[in-house]
This record gives structure tokens, sequence and C-alpha cells, in this order.
């Protein structure tokens, strides 16, 4: 068996604490608008075929087949998606990695989808200006 070790440790992806594998900070903090619709098909499938910290040996033939991609729309979503922070890559090891915070941007504000906030949550949004 092979062992597989991350590319970048500090940066392990960990199941979010709401329903979704896949981290809502994605769309909501804008790290999908810096990817092309190639960039986000490889990035759904490296999700998905990830094990728990976001690694996955899948080679380029099984990619380009299994996406229907030509090897340069792969190598052109693949530089996408290392430019934008969003995976590492050393052959043959894809990582998923967690995301960071949005780059001058603060992200939404959290609702907790109708549920109560607490008062210290309350009095940080107050302080932000956020509602």
């Amino acid at each position: 068996m092979v062992s597989k070790v991350p590319i970048v440790a500090q940066r392990i992806r960990k199941v979010p604490s709401h329903f979704s594998w896949i981290d809502h900070r994605l769309v909501r903090d804008r790290h999908i608008e810096n990817c092309s619709h190639a960039a986000a098909t490889l990035y759904l499938f490296l999700v998905t075929v990830g094990d728990a910290k976001g690694l996955s040996y899948y080679g380029d033939t099984s990619i380009t087949q299994r996406l229907s991609m030509d090897q340069s729309t792969l190598s052109a979503a693949r530089a996408n998606l290392i430019h934008a922070g969003l995976i590492a890559w050393k052959k043959p090891l894809y990582q998923v990695l967690a995301l960071e915070e949005a780059k001058g941007e603060k992200p939404a504000p959290r609702t907790n989808m109708g549920n109560a906030l607490s008062l210290g949550e309350i009095l940080k949004m107050a302080k932000e200006g956020t509602s």
C-alpha cells in the first residue's frame, strides 16, 4: 500500500461544520469566481475522489477520460486551481487545500440559518457594522 503524505501539511482539509463536504466558503468568499468551468469541474472531481485529507493519486489519463477533457484543458484547469490556492499538485499526488479567508474582503456575516445568534456574535456583528 502506498503511503500518502500531504504536500501542504498545514492546510489539510477537514469536514466543514455545516452539512456539506464542499466548504460553503468556496462560494461565500468568492473563491469559485477565480475558477474556469474546467477548473471548477476538476475541483469537484478532486473533492469527490480525495481521501479525508483531500489527497488523491488520479492520473491525467483517468481524469481526462472521466471529465471528457483533453490534456491541455486539464493542464490549464490544474494551473488555475493551483494559482487560486485551492489545490496543491506534486505529480502524481493532488491535495485539495483547506480554504483560506478571502483576501481584502470580510466574509459574509453568519446568519445561523434562522438559529439564534449568541450575544458575542451579535456584538461582534454590531462592532463590524454588519447585520
